[in-house]
């Protein structure tokens, strides 16, 4: 049961990383007008992301200052989930087995 929870927590992060890099790849597209906006469909699929990216980015961006018009919260976004993959899920669930006496 606990190696479905951890399972179920990294795929809900590597999601994460996944929706950050295509929303960041659509915005650098939108800006330089290869992507148009005014597609209903484009425009929903943007709105889309940017709800689900908009949670996790915000709190960096209002600590990471800014840099000129660059946003460099989804690089810091994806290493620090990328670091919770790779250290804090191991180190809980090594963790949860300790306490659980698995």
């Amino acid at each position: 049961m606990i190696d479905f929870v951890f399972f179920v927590l990294n795929g809900i992060l590597s999601f994460a990383v996944w929706v950050i890099i295509i929303s960041a790849i659509l915005s650098w597209l939108v800006a330089f007008n290869v992507i148009n906006t005014r597609n209903p469909g484009v425009y929903r699929f943007m709105e889309m992301l940017d709800r689900l990216t908009y949670p996790i980015l915000e709190p960096f961006r209002r600590v990471i200052p800014n840099l000129g018009g660059i946003d460099i919260s989804p690089i810091i976004a994806i290493l620090i989930i990328q670091g919770m993959q790779r250290f804090l899920l191991p180190m809980a669930r090594a963790s949860l087995y300790g306490l659980t006496g698995m």
